[in-house]
């Protein structure tokens, strides 16, 4: 079985195909920072070929939800530290999600300070979850190139962070309608200047900040998600593939360790123009190994590799409730099933407490 096979991932080689997807848990205290029952947690599913961790907030501005965990101070650092050394200690690999939320926040969560997004436009048609309950979004203040640019360096100072606390690599969280993704989309994004107006322009915040984390911890260490055909959080693009080509032809001239693709998870009928597959459309045009995501279980996942584009699977609520997965991918035992209720938020249960199989 392919997805039980080693697999080279930089300068790693990794004991199988499988990926822990990153997956927001709300579990941090309202400073950022992961308890014991972080580490817990993602010790318990060190099995995984390549462990993903939830996005991680790279400074205090890029802060959307409450209970997220954050890089960029010492306590935050220390306590990841404790995650990484049990992560290792069990044999498995780790790398950190770096996280900008943009608009994608509320100021109540920000000590009182609007969110930031490349253009004064906010979410409309979905709510946003808060301290203080569900709430509208807000239009966000728009950056200024000065604000951008700091930005970029806040990632690169991010991602040294995360080698100190020591993770393997880090992975820029440019998908699901987030900051990059703000900046790669027309409808969020209708800036005039250097970085909007054109494919060129709008793909050029993420470019900058994949050049910056890869000067700032070196090469086969990084990777990036993308969601090319996800219109999620208000995000859209009226030919994603002009859009999303130049932008991997553009990262495969930077030495990354991967590129992460999401399959579009919402229906695609009004969207004509949007690829079905977004994985073949644009993995195959990557020079970087592919990390595939999105629904997949084991059946589609062993024939997604045996396409031969991608040559890792990221699974997400399936290695949430069951944190022995490749065990019983390879016994082909039954799942836990998983409890919606204890996504986001809380203790142990629907965290840590999922049952293992028995001996």
């Amino acid at each position: 079985m392919k997805l039980l096979e080693k697999v080279t991932l930089g300068k790693q080689t990794l004991k199988n195909a499988m990926a822990m997807a990153p997956m927001t848990r709300s579990r941090a205290n309202r400073a950022g920072v992961v308890s014991d029952l972080t580490v817990l947690y993602y010790t318990q599913r060190a099995s995984a070929g390549l462990l993903l961790t939830e996005a991680i907030n790279i400074s205090e501005q890029a802060l959307g939800s409450p209970l997220t965990p954050s890089l960029y101070n010492q306590e935050q650092i220390d306590a990841w530290k404790k995650v990484t050394k049990s992560v290792h200690d069990n044999g498995g690999a780790i790398y950190a999600q770096l996280w900008h939320t943009g608009r994608v926040g509320h100021s109540v969560d920000r000590d009182g300070k609007l969110p930031v997004a490349p253009s004064a436009i906010g979410i409309k048609g979905q709510q946003h979850f808060t301290s203080q309950g569900i709430k509208d979004y807000e239009t966000p203040q728009e950056l200024t190139i000065v604000e951008i640019r700091q930005i970029v360096k806040d990632y690169g100072q991010a991602a040294k962070n995360a080698i100190e606390a020591g993770f393997d690599g880090v992975e820029l969280h440019a998908a699901f309608g987030y900051l990059p993704n703000q900046f790669l989309s027309e409808s969020a994004n209708l800036r005039t200047d250097e970085y909007g107006g054109s494919v060129e322009n709008r793909n050029r915040f993420v470019l900058e900040v994949m050049q910056e984390l890869v000067t700032a911890i070196g090469s086969d260490k990084v990777g990036v998600k993308l969601s090319p055909t996800v219109y999620y959080n208000n995000i859209e693009n009226s030919d994603p593939e002009a859009q999303f080509k130049p932008l991997i032809q553009a990262l495969n001239e930077l030495p990354l360790s991967y590129i992460h693709l999401m399959n579009g998870m919402l229906p695609l009928d009004n969207h004509p123009n949007y690829p079905k597959n977004a994985v073949e459309t644009f993995g195959s045009i990557s020079k970087h190994l592919v990390i595939a995501n999105a629904g997949f279980n084991k059946e589609t996942g062993e024939a997604e590799l045996e396409k031969g584009i991608a040559k890792i699977i990221a699974y997400g609520s399936l290695f949430l409730a069951n944190p022995d997965l490749p065990r019983r991918f390879e016994l082909n035992a039954e799942f836990n099933q998983l409890d919606h209720a204890t996504m986001y938020g809380g203790s142990e249960h629907g965290y840590t407490d999922y049952p293992f199989l028995k001996d």
